[in-house]
């Protein structure tokens, strides 16, 4: 059967992604002048509306094309379509019967459109409606979800793409979370200064109101065009308090909530046997990012951590022959032996992954695994097998009879030509979960996530426990394992005569002795809190229990078969409708008022094998929309970087350099080296020397350079100096707090939140607006700015060529404080401007020794390719042998 696709969502929580359009709307004179979107997360449970108003400006009839993009593990719960009054029907029927309404009207080449996985984390949403001169329609779309804990946030993304200003555009989010709100921030991938003072943010302890309402001046990308600067995602993290170990338990309309993920609890020491898939697919790009991830990795093993490497293609190769203590010895070893992983021959996935777990019994039967420890298998594969036992159903049988529920096994399908619903199937036969690891420039940062989410084990057989005679329907109430940064949700139903008290206890496994948790609560006191605030979605509660048991059942239904299979899917479906869910086991038929014989037919897609696709044509070929319309968001772009900008630059020399020395445009002469640092400097009291100092190293390669280390800023810059080519190949910025790493390359800005947290990559291309508290980071015109109003600013730059490499910029140097040291720290501790006759040249000291400067004009190769004649500015230039 297929597989949902929402059982294993690839990124973090939740995604509510929305795609409006319609698509091309100014070609055909179809305008949105109102577009809002509603959401209320309430106790981590999302409902969402988008409500889309548009007219047909022309004067003839149009097409009016409706297109949303949502998390694939959201379920659609209603959809609406209103003409002038008059509005389109719609039910949910079970698919089989929706279907064939559905292939009728492609048969009669109507109108017909069905939901397609478009990414990683999306499915499109698309409808079509004929509309009349003049005439007015609504479109209104409902979906709802369960945010999921992953690397200790909950995510909330919204892609916004009008195609077109609108004259009203609003987003509103309210969170209610009654445990209380730890930590909030937000990120645009499409903000820029103008645009951020559409955005506003309130919050106490329990509730956060995020509010986007640009206007018409705002969302134009050029004053006096149409196009919009609105492109790109939109994004909520938080996480909530947790001050009760035994976990939180909300009661609304007598159904109940029990979320669990107790902190402050010491990782139990792992065992893993890495399975890496080495066959000729593989080559090129996809085995340079499994190696480069791999070691990452192996550097976050713990010295008490057992581990091995398990290669295959044809044939299996054991990196070690036992599994090893993860010590810094063995470990560097492994990285080596990983680096030289070449890709070649067949795919042996049913050896491979036999010979990982005869490991593991190995070293168990000879007591060499530590007690309480937690033992598991990451295999990684890009395809099918194709040598030794090749047949699916076999290796399943094979592999589930090894393991005997002794061991865990996590399965990661690269790419698309993998047969992902096997390796699924054989993940959760075995306590484990499988991912898809997209093709893309960041697969390496997926693996890398994939393992934080496992890398950590807390406890191991938790099992939640209720009276008898207070609860029903619960949902599953035991868990084999309980991960760092994730939680463990348990939802039912309380019986009508439960008592007032609620009383329950978390019964686990903490390394080798048995752990309880506990805690009671007031039933009347806890209905209390949800019932009487406006900004909650009320009943939300009974529904989040539904799509969270529907989920579960279609889970198990994965590893099932025969009459069992078929009664979890009865079970889920009768759910489905009665909460009036699309899931996979549902559909929704939209008819048209103007012809009750044409339909749409609303199905959701599973993770299907081969044939995911960026995007679908939702529409039979007959169908009234043009099409241009239909493939404009199809079409390709340029990966080249676009026109420069340079007023972010601009900006910061002019605030930051003597006012007697604008910048300049003038035409360079032969190539000079450009500088590593540009550093602003503490005025001095003569008032004759520039703020501006750059900086260029010479030193021979090595692993890292700490560059600035201030322990009272709590930041820490390091990089890698290339001493054959003159540049940095990368740079990394560490906070303590937010605990936040910043590493970029000449190709891409990676931003990951606290130690084995969440990874993000951007391009320098595009921009970035991501708030936190204590932090800030914007990327506009290739500048990349992370600031706050008490730190120090800190400028990272990508140079275009021929000048290649990265450049750091300081600014606010008052914020450094007595213990700032590094290559560059220290021109914040003992620099003394010494007099001088010499026009451009001046003589400084530091820590006894002196330095010759001299005032050159630096030329700013940022962002300048085509760029006729190159801006430059002025600097003191320093040579600094390290």
């Amino acid at each position: 059967m297929g597989t949902p696709a929402y059982i294993l969502p690839l990124s973090v929580l939740i995604f509510l992604l929305a795609s409006f359009g319609p698509l091309a709307a100014q070609q055909n004179d179809i305008d949105i002048y109102s577009l809002t979107l509603d959401s209320k997360v309430t106790s981590r449970f999302a409902h969402t509306v988008i409500t889309s108003r548009v007219v047909n400006k022309a004067s003839e009839a149009r097409e009016a094309v409706f297109q949303v993009e949502l998390p694939k593990s959201a379920f659609i719960t209603n959809f609406s379509m209103i003409i002038d009054g008059v509005a389109y029907p719609q039910e949910i029927k079970e698919k089989a019967a929706a279907q064939e309404r559905y292939s009728t009207a492609v048969a009669r080449g109507q109108s017909a459109g069905i939901i397609r996985a478009t990414g990683r984390n999306l499915e499109q949403f698309q409808a079509s409606i004929n509309v009349a001169p003049s005439a007015k329609v609504t479109f209104e779309l409902v979906y709802e979800e369960l945010l999921k804990r992953q690397l200790g946030k909950y995510e909330l993304i919204l892609k916004v793409r009008p195609q077109q200003l609108v004259q009203h555009l609003q987003i509103d989010i309210h969170i209610f979370e009654p445990q209380g709100i730890a930590s909030l921030e937000t990120e645009s991938t499409f903000m820029t200064k103008n645009l951020a003072d559409a955005l506003t943010t309130t919050r106490n302890k329990t509730k956060a109101h995020i509010v986007f309402k640009p206007s018409l001046a705002q969302q134009q990308k050029e004053q006096g065009k149409p196009d919009t600067i609105l492109d790109g995602n939109f994004i909520v993290r938080y996480d909530v308090d947790r001050t009760n170990a035994a976990g939180d338990i909300q009661i609304e309309n007598g159904y109940f909530v029990h979320h669990f993920a107790p902190a402050e609890l010491s990782t139990l020491p792992k065992n893993v046997v890495f399975v890496i898939d080495k066959s000729g697919s593989m080559a090129g790009r996809k085995i340079k990012q499994t190696r480069e991830a791999l070691i990452k990795i192996l550097s976050d093993l713990k010295p008490e951590d057992q581990f091995n490497l398990v290669i295959f293609s044809r044939e299996v190769i054991l990196w070690k022959p036992t599994l090893l203590q993860a010590s810094t010895e063995h470990v560097e070893e492994a990285k080596l032996f990983a680096s030289s992983i070449n890709a070649d021959g067949s795919t042996n996935i049913n050896e491979a992954a036999l010979v990982a777990v005869r490991m593991l019994d190995e070293s168990n039967r000879k007591e060499q695994l530590p007690a309480g420890s937690v033992s598991m298998v990451i295999l990684l594969t890009d395809g099918d097998p194709t040598t030794g036992e090749r047949n699916p159903q076999k290796i399943q049988e094979n592999v589930k009879a090894a393991i005997g529920g002794n061991y865990y096994l996590y399965c990661l399908g690269f790419g698309f030509d993998v047969h992902y619903a096997f390796l699924e199937k054989l993940a959760l036969e075995n306590g484990g979960v499988a991912r898809r690891i997209y093709e893309d420039s960041d697969a390496d940062l997926q693996l890398q996530d994939f393992y934080q989410e496992v890398a950590n084990p807390l406890l191991t057989m938790v099992k939640f426990q209720y009276p008898q005679n207070a609860v029903e329907l619960l949902t599953q109430d035991n868990f084999r394992v309980f991960f760092q940064g994730s939680e463990l949700v348990v939802s039912g139903k309380l019986q009508p005569q439960a008592p007032d008290l609620l009383s329950v206890q978390v019964k686990s496994r903490l390394r080798t002795q048995n752990f309880t948790f506990q805690t009671e609560v007031n039933v009347a006191d806890k209905e209390k809190i949800f019932q009487s605030p406006k900004y909650i979605f009320h009943n939300f509660m009974e529904r989040l229990w539904a799509y969270l048991t529907i989920q579960q059942l279609l889970e198990k239904a994965v590893s099932a078969s025969g009459d069992e299979q078929k009664n979890l899917e009865a079970r889920a479906l009768n759910l489905s409708l009665k909460f009036n869910f699309v899931t996979p086991l549902t559909s929704m038929v939209v008819t048209k008022p103007e012809d009750q014989d044409e339909v749409q037919v609303v199905s959701k897609p599973v993770e299907a094998d081969n044939d995911l696709l960026p995007s679908f044509p939702l529409f039979s070929q007959n169908a009234r929309i043009s099409q241009d319309s239909m493939f404009i968001r199809s079409k390709a772009y340029s990966r080249s970087r676009p026109a420069p900008h340079f007023k972010t630059l601009k900006s910061f020399y002019k605030t930051n350099l003597d006012k007697s020395h604008p910048l300049v445009l003038s035409s360079p002469g032969p190539m000079e080296r450009q500088p590593h640092f540009i550093l602003s400097l503490p005025r001095q009291s003569n008032n004759h020397i520039p703020e501006a100092l750059c900086v260029t190293v010479r030193k021979s390669s090595q692993p890292s350079l700490q560059i600035l280390s201030d322990p009272i800023q709590g930041i820490k810059v390091t990089g890698k100096y290339e001493g054959s080519t003159d540049k940095f190949v990368w740079l990394q910025v560490s906070y303590k707090t937010p605990e936040v790493k910043v590493r970029v390359t000449q190709d891409s800005i990676v931003v990951t939140r606290s130690s084995g947290g969440k990874s993000s990559s951007y391009q320098w291309t595009g921009t970035l607006y991501l708030v936190m508290p204590g932090l800030k980071l914007t990327l506009e015109n290739g500048l990349l700015l992370l600031s706050d109003s008490d730190k120090v600013t800190i400028g990272l730059v990508s140079l275009n060529p021929p000048a290649l490499g990265l450049q750091l910029i300081l600014r606010n140097p008052g914020y450094f404080s007595s213990q700032a040291s590094g290559v560059v720290g220290q021109f914040y501790q003992d620099l003394q401007w010494n007099p001088s006759t010499v026009e451009n040249k001046r003589e400084l000291s530091m820590r006894g020794k002196k330095y010759t400067v001299t005032r050159k004009s630096v030329t700013n190769f940022q962002r300048s390719r085509g760029t006729t004649p190159l801006p430059t500015f002025p600097c003191w230039s320093l040579e600094l042998p390290l």
